[in-house]
Formats: C-alpha cells, sequence, structure tokens
C-alpha cells in the first residue's frame, strides 16, 4: 500500500493527526441520546465490529475528523478478548467522552515508538471498510484515554468523507493527566501535531474534553 507523507523537516517521522473521539457508553441508544443533546445535531448511522462485539453511530468533525458513539452490540456474540476502549468496565456505562484515535501513516513504526503502551495492531473492518489499529490486550485505553489508539487507514479512503457535514467542527481536544509530563513525552515521540490538541492542568485523574462548534454555537463533551 501505497503511503502519503506529511511534508516534515528530513529526517522528522512523518506526524500523527487527531482522527476521530470516542464516546462509550452501556448502549448505543444512551449514548447517542447523550451527544446529541449535548450537541444538538443528529448522529449519522455507523457499523458493527464483529471481532470486537460493538457497533456505532457517527458525526463528522471536519473533512478528516469524525465523533463516534461506540458501545456493546447485545445482538453480537461475545468476543474471544476483552472488547476495545474499555467497553466490558461497568465504570463505562455512564456517556462520556473516553477516548480519541491518532490517524498515522505507518502505523506500526509510530507504535514502537510508544514502547507497547497502545497494544498490539490489529486488522479490523466495518461493512465494506478496512483499517489497521491498535488495542491493548486488555480492551483498556492506554493512560486512561488521554494516550490515543493510533489507526491506519488505506490512501484515499476515510469514513468522514462519507458523512454528512452538518456544520460541526472540532475547535479543541483537551487532555490532562497527574502525570502530563509522561504523557507529552510519549505524544513527542509519534509526534502529533495537530493544533486542535491542548494539554489543561494536571488533574487527580485523567480527563478529556472536546470543545465544538456547532450550527447554534460553541459546546463541550
Amino acid at each position: 500500500m501505497q503511503k502519503i507523507w506529511w511534508p516534515l523537516v528530513t529526517g522528522k517521522h512523518p506526524p500523527c493527526r487527531i482522527d476521530h473521539l470516542t464516546v462509550t457508553a452501556a448502549s448505543l441508544e444512551a449514548g447517542v441520546a447523550w451527544v446529541s443533546a449535548q450537541l444538538g445535531v443528529p448522529l449519522q448511522p455507523g457499523g458493527e465490529h464483529v471481532l470486537m462485539g460493538t457497533h456505532n453511530r457517527l458525526l463528522r468533525l471536519g473533512p478528516r475528523c469524525y465523533l463516534e458513539v461506540i458501545a456493546p452490540a447485545p445482538h453480537l456474540a461475545a468476543p474471544e478478548r476483552p472488547r476495545w476502549f474499555a467497553l466490558d468496565d461497568p465504570a463505562m456505562a455512564t456517556p462520556a467522552l473516553r477516548a480519541w484515535v491518532a490517524r498515522s501513516v505507518e502505523i506500526e513504526a509510530a507504535a514502537a515508538r510508544l514502547q507497547g503502551e497502545v497494544g498490539t495492531v490489529c486488522a479490523m473492518s466495518r461493512g465494506d471498510l478496512l483499517w489497521q489499529i491498535s488495542i491493548p490486550e486488555d480492551g483498556r485505553m492506554p493512560w486512561g484515554g488521554v494516550l490515543p489508539m493510533l489507526i491506519e487507514w488505506p490512501e484515499g479512503i476515510h469514513p468522514a468523507e462519507r458523512l454528512p457535514d452538518q456544520g460541526v467542527r472540532l475547535l479543541g481536544l483537551h487532555w490532562s493527566h497527574p502525570q502530563a509530563s509522561a504523557v507529552q513525552a510519549l505524544l513527542d515521540t509519534l509526534p502529533l501535531q495537530d493544533a486542535c490538541l491542548q494539554a489543561d492542568t494536571p488533574e487527580a485523574m485523567p480527563r478529556l474534553r472536546a470543545r465544538v462548534l456547532t450550527p447554534a454555537g460553541e459546546r463541550w463533551l
């Protein structure tokens, strides 16, 4: 597969970018209702991840950026491994922004630079979409969701381009962690280049917040 290289200074790794944000919930209906109430816009149909026993709904946040609500799919068989995004954890039942995924054009190399923090790279599918994504073996979210999982799409393909543009844009993804310097050091190894990503003052627990522009004005998740 031909690679697309972002223009960088010679000798640097190609940067990663924010690909999508992930809201988890005990049920897809609960997660969709929460996001719709916060942002005032409907979500679009997604699909199923048979390998993980999950399904999702989507919302476009820009040309190559989107939000997904993901939850266990009761009609699918339980996976042989822990579900991703810690969806087997009862603490994840309440809808919330829990994680984010960074897009890479060299996912194996990027994952290696993180020294196992984001798990192993797996081939995944949803309908006719195919991609590679890093998934921790125990299903956890790296560093409480503050460190991204990694994804690589085939050249010329991105799910956001299939979604209707409802005038919603990601303005800022804010993160906080009690070990903020360690998280930042890991982000720097990717490297992560995205003006939307911002570090907040360290807090006692990992936290993600998204500032989103909607047709009705700015909103927070």
